[in-house]
């Protein structure tokens, strides 16, 4: 029989294989030879358009039968795991009545893993082939009185070998095989972030994700490496990293492609950019340009962006003038060019032909942006040519500068002719001088008179080309706008025919304070005192009116506050949850002692309620895991209520059983079946969602049933987007079901523990973040939740992680998860603070240190806390001191977190709303995150430390570290003893495969210790 193919082209992709089916019979020794086994026919239905060949057996009539059916050897390819659909019919048995000896209306679908085809299929007994599972007619079965129901049944196996062979077993039904489709899954070949990664089959099982690591389209180039992960449903998720379009390419966001900037377009760098016209005075004058060409006679500097217009060099400097000249200094000035060349950084630079070393500029810089300079220590009675030059970015592009100059002779020296300078007058922004005039015979002379003086002023520590000049011909100056308190100093000189003279020596002088007495001459002296004493009456009238209005006030508050009830005096101040604090202002009364209004065992103040409290409602979370205040919202304990029916109808909506479709049973427990299903939605019915569907065992006692109702009156008090939500409960027919929201990748630790390695730092913490959130919102319900772990919390398609278990698990618990018994119940020891192992003492600071084993189990991919110890040896070491060290790769703020968690105080330890707080801190900036825990080294030679070398082989060896998926690598290359193992390094481990970071450490971390204990023992055999 060829199965029937069926053209699928949604996503995800599925890669169909076929074959020639092959029958065989067998029977028991004491079976009679009459053959009636699978027969060909063909199965006909022209009004559906179906014309199949099919396989039928129908030996209803005997016993012991024994029919077999089984395809060809069908290799796997890069499949990873293996889907069959089987479409087929069933007849009722109640169309043989009294001709049917051994009538059954299900079959048996088995498999066989193989390295290599065979000509015959391999040996059909049972214990050669693997049950996948026994069909049976879900969709119906037919009978005279009805058509013919098709029944369609899909299974899925893992498949490691070359191929597989399929096989029918049929022990005494009428089965028809219409079609029979094997394929397998895979992630369709796409391009994201302008990576493409190739079509990718899904992991071996369902849960498990793939990662696939994607290459640049054309014409990219890489800015992180493209990561997809490949989900078992077919479906990407979560691409990370990815690559960027090439300068002179620009991105097309639907095609995922880079294609070329066209001509007159540019892109200068890679990037998501479009292309962009080129700026002025350059051109592209072809395609895929990065930047586009300078027009002639313009310039782009290497600095320069790519997308500037390109520019010019700017045109000579304008106006050069002498501003002034003596005997060594000359200071020129001059305006901006007249053609800037389009830029705005021209500079400017000074060359003087004849200058001798010593000369020094102002500015102090070979170039500069001023249009002024001054140049000292030039020689009397010379002349000097200077240029100035102006040039920007372009001029070295160029080859040459614009530039202006001019000639300067410097005057000839001239002694100081000034003697007596002092100061007349001192004022907080004014400092008055005067000097004498030149008594010496020079100044007799009619060809050397003095022209003008001029009188500079400048602050004490400053240079003196910020100084004030005065030019006078009088024999006294002013300084104007100076600033109080400051030192400043103060020179004169003359000017006659032949220059300038040198400046006299500095006198300094200090400028009083603003509210400082200036000093003043004689004249002003009286006037200057009378308004001081004014400011200073003033001042102490204004301040003995205020003090007297003082004493008024306060004296008739006194007066009123006597006049008053007692009551009237009181201010009421709330405190976190103990009501309205009653304080009293200092009164005198003579009255009664006030009486409070309600039992208060405290002594320590009067308090009175601001409300009655509702039945049922707590008025604070409480305790360190509580958020405090008081809370809108409380949660009841359902095992108040005397009927336990009451409490569901009180808090699970009620669905009709009619609305659910269970699908598949996908795990099971002390009261039932876990099934995925589907819920239609009310009122039309018309849209499904997934639901999780626990049921209750027919016949279960009346305490499992409470029991089971009580988790979902606790659940359906919850609504929170971090806790599972209750979709209703069906109590009015049997089963008893909970229908809760379905979250496809199951518990956290497993899911983890499939996809070791896999997540970045950052998707780690949101996690956490996650759980943070929701258990926050219950301890602001004032629930404790006493069994906060990793098992107990849900993930679904999207990492969302969510809080369940409410109180179900903790009676299911196997043994395995270490669950310590002590008088009330059991207690999961390792993941329980120590005060209520010790104390039974639960409250939401011992949440909060399960929430930091949480965290380590997180953060170590699902890795057991403790590891092998036994309860007993992790209560002592708890109470010693002991916390568990840092996972691999562990930011050193995330185990800090966790270290805050398992303070021995339980008021010591942070509140969930602080740790999600910190959580969302780290989110928001995730270079915190970069810094790595680092533990201190364990010592492979201490006492309490595994010893590697009892270990019998390799894959025992591979086995005490978790990385047994890696067993037939290590075979393969012929590392088979521990000696081998103990000589191996990251090198090798890459080339056996091993190519995650993770494994390659955790794996060289136990060489590292195997080694120093072979080194120990071969050392203590030598002795």
């Amino acid at each position: 029989m060829q199965p029937e193919s069926h053209t699928i082209s949604s996503k995800p992709e599925m890669a169909h294989i076929s074959g020639q089916i092959r029958t065989a019979r067998s029977f028991p020794a004491a079976a009679p030879l009459i053959v009636a086994r699978w027969v060909e026919e063909s199965f006909t239905n022209f009004d559906k358009g179906i014309n199949w060949r099919s396989y039928v057996v129908c030996d209803v009539a005997y016993n012991n039968v024994n029919n077999w059916l089984w395809t060809p050897f069908i290799e796997r390819g890069p499949a990873n795991r293996m889907y069959i659909e089987v479409k087929f019919t069933v007849r009722d048995c109640s169309l043989f009545p009294g001709n049917a000896l051994s009538c059954k209306e299900t079959f048996s679908l088995l498999y066989y893993e193989f390295d290599a085809a065979t000509k015959e299929p391999p040996p059909w007994e049972p214990d050669s082939y693997k049950l996948i599972g026994r069909i049976a007619a879900n969709e119906g079965r037919f009978n005279t009185n009805t058509e013919v129901v098709i029944n369609t049944e899909v299974k899925s196996i893992p498949v490691t070998k070359k191929g597989v062979y399929f096989a029918f077993r049929d022990q005494g039904a009428c089965i028809s095989l219409l079609a029979i489709k094997v394929y397998y899954i895979s992630c369709p070949e796409v391009s994201v972030n302008y990576a493409r990664f190739p079509a990718t089959p899904t992991g071996r099982e369902v849960a498990l994700i793939e990662q696939s690591v994607g290459s640049c389209v054309a014409n990219a180039v890489e800015i992180e490496q493209p990561k997809f992960l490949c989900k078992g449903d077919g479906k990407w998720y979560l691409p990370s990293g990815g690559c960027h379009c090439k300068p002179g390419y620009q991105a097309d966001i639907d095609k995922q492609q880079c294609i070329e900037c066209p001509i007159g377009k540019f892109k200068h760098e890679a990037g998501a950019q479009t292309c962009e016209l080129c700026p002025a005075h350059s051109k592209a004058p072809d395609y895929a340009f990065s930047e586009c060409r300078c027009d002639a006679g313009y310039y782009r500097a290497p600095k320069d962006p790519k997308r500037m217009p390109c520019t010019q060099p700017p045109s000579a400097p304008q106006n050069l003038t002498v501003n002034f000249v003596d005997q060594s200094t000359v200071i020129l000035s001059w305006n901006a060019p007249h053609v800037l060349g389009g830029r705005a950084d021209t500079t400017y630079r000074v060359v003087c032909d004849a200058c001798s070393s010593g000369v020094e500029y102002t500015p102090n810089a070979e170039i500069f942006n001023d249009t002024k300079i001054a140049i000292r220590g030039l020689n009397a009675v010379t002349t000097y040519r200077f240029q100035v030059f102006a040039e920007n970015g372009v001029s070295p592009l160029v080859g040459k500068s614009e530039y202006v100059d001019i000639t300067v002779t410097t005057e000839a020296s001239v002694p100081s002719l000034v003697n007596n300078v002092r100061i007349t007058g001192v004022r907080s922004t004014e400092l008055g001088i005067s000097w004498d005039a030149p008594v010496n015979d020079i100044s007799t002379l009619d060809n050397d008179h003095v022209v003008k003086y001029e009188a500079r002023c400048f602050p004490r520590y400053e240079d003196t080309t910020n100084a004030t000049v005065i030019q006078t011909s009088d024999l006294s100056a002013t300084f104007e706008d100076l600033k109080p308190g400051t030192d400043y100093a103060i020179q004169v000189r003359a000017k006659t025919t032949r220059g300038w003279g040198e400046y006299t020596p500095i006198i300094y002088k200090r400028t009083p304070h603003t509210m400082g007495l200036d000093y003043v001459p004689d004249e002003e002296n009286m006037q200057v005192r009378i308004i001081a004493g004014a400011i200073v009456a003033v001042v102490v009238l204004l301040m003995i009116i205020i003090v007297m209005t003082v004493l008024f006030l306060r004296s008739r508050a006194s007066d009123e506050c006597n006049k008053k009830q007692p009551s009237d005096c009181d201010t009421l101040e709330y405190r976190n949850g103990e009501g309205l604090v009653v304080t009293y202002m200092h009164c005198k009364m003579d009255s009664s002692p006030i009486v409070t209004t309600h039992a208060n065992k405290s002594k320590s103040s009067l308090t009175t309620p601001l409300f009655t409290p509702a039945v049922g409602v707590s008025g604070s979370a409480g305790g360190p895991g509580g958020a405090g205040g008081t809370s809108a919202r409380s949660y009841v304990d359902p095992h108040t209520y005397e009927d336990p029916n009451q409490a569901v109808r009180e808090f699970a909506r009620e669905i009709d059983a009619g609305y659910i479709t269970i699908e598949a049973i996908i795990g099971g427990g002390e009261f039932g079946d876990v099934c995925r299903g589907k819920l239609k939605l009310p009122p039309d019915g018309r849209s499904e969602i997934d639901v999780a569907i626990k049921t209750l065992k027919p016949g279960s006692a009346d305490k499992a049933r409470n029991d089971f109702l009580t988790e979902a009156s606790i659940m359906g008090q919850f609504e929170h987007p971090n806790v599972i939500f209750l979709q209703g409960v069906v109590t009015k027919s049997n089963p008893v079901m909970i229908i809760t929201e379905f979250m496809e990748n199951g518990s956290l630790d497993t899911f983890l523990r499939a996809n070791d390695g896999k997540f970045q730092v950052l998707q780690l913490v949101g996690m956490l973040r996650g759980i943070a959130s929701g258990m926050q919102y219950l301890a602001e319900m004032n629930y404790v939740h006493r069994d906060l772990a990793a098992r107990n919390v849900l993930v679904n398609a999207a990492l969302v992680c969510k809080i369940a278990d409410f109180g179900l698990s903790r009676e299911i618990e196997s043994a395995t998860e270490g669950a310590y018994t002590t008088r009330g119940g059991k207690i999961p020891v390792r993941w329980t603070a120590p005060e209520a192992i010790a104390f039974r003492k639960f409250t939401s600071a011992s949440d909060v240190w399960s929430m930091g084993i949480v965290c380590w189990e997180v953060m170590s991919y699902g890795e057991r806390p403790y590891w092998n110890w036994s309860n007993q040896d992790v209560i002592k070491s708890i109470e010693k001191g002991y916390r568990l060290p840092a996972p691999m790769d562990c930011p050193e703020a995330i185990y800090q977190l966790m270290l805050d968690c398992w303070q021995k105080e339980r008021t010591h330890r942070p509140t969930f709303a602080n740790l999600t707080q910190t959580l969302d801190k780290l989110i928001r900036s995730p270079d915190t995150l970069r810094k790595i825990a680092q533990n201190r080294g364990t010592n492979p030679l201490a006492p309490d430390a595994v010893d590697l070398t009892q270990l019998s082989s390799v894959s025992e060896w591979l086995a005490s570290i978790k990385m047994s998926r890696y067993a037939e690598s290590f075979e393969r290359a012929g590392i088979k003893s521990l000696e081998a193992a103990a000589h191996i390094n990251v090198q090798e481990l890459t080339a056996l495969g091993i190519t995650l970071v993770g494994h390659q450490k955790k794996i060289m971390n136990s060489v590292s210790a195997l080694r120093a204990q072979m080194s120990a023992t071969s050392q203590g055999f030598l002795v």
